[in-house]
């Protein structure tokens, strides 16, 4: 019913089933993931109104695992993809799995996935570093680095009665680069994805 991709590692398709609606996907090495996929096969929908919490856990044999929710999937939104490497061991929620899925392994985590009401999924919180690069975080991005690009060219900037002649360097007018800056931030402003094209 569900699947599981970690980047340079074969899908997993094998969860284990620790209940009638739960399901628990082991992450060997977990130490060098940064992103978890979680999807459905496209076997079996969920029924009418239900949909699929989606966990991390790290191993901690001190305490047992701790989960955190990343998100949900359904019908509607058959996969999603999971920033796990911003996540803090030893730091958890509220979840459905209570003992009956930890890993034996120190080094394994595991990602859970529970089927549950769709009404109750759109309620719950996942937890804020799990969301992926969203078009908003990319905007930011790009706005600080132009920002920097700007302050450090800037930085170098002389009036023409300083400049010293040397015919081995360019000069730019720092004029060009501020058009270029203001050009640049009103086209991201417009459409963010506008340097695909």
């Amino acid at each position: 019913m569900f699947g599981c991709l970690v980047a340079g590692r074969l899908v997993q398709t094998d969860a284990v089933q620790v209940a009638s609606d739960k399901f628990v996907f082991n992450l060997p090495d977990y130490e060098s993931l940064n992103h978890v996929v979680v999807f459905m096969l496209g076997t079996v929908p969920f029924p009418a109104g239900m949909g699929a919490a989606v966990y991390f856990s790290f191993p901690d044999p001190a305490s047992g695992p701790v989960w955190q929710l990343l998100g949900f999937i359904s019908n509607d939104k058959p996969s999603a993809i999971f920033k796990i490497s911003g996540l803090k061991a030893g730091v958890g929620g509220t979840h459905p799995f209570g003992m009956m899925a930890s890993s034996a392994s120190p080094s394994v985590a595991q990602v859970g996935v529970s089927v549950e009401a769709l009404d109750q999924l759109v309620q719950q919180i996942p937890v804020s570093s799990a969301a992926v690069s969203t078009v908003g975080s990319y905007l930011q991005f790009t706005q600080k680095m132009l920002d920097s690009l700007y302050n450090f060219v800037a930085s170098f900037a002389v009036s023409q009665a300083q400049m010293t002649p040397n015919p081995t360097e360019t000069f730019i007018p720092s004029s060009c680069v501020l058009r270029w800056y203001e050009n640049f931030q009103r086209r991201m402003a417009q459409d963010p994805n506008f340097w695909k094209s």
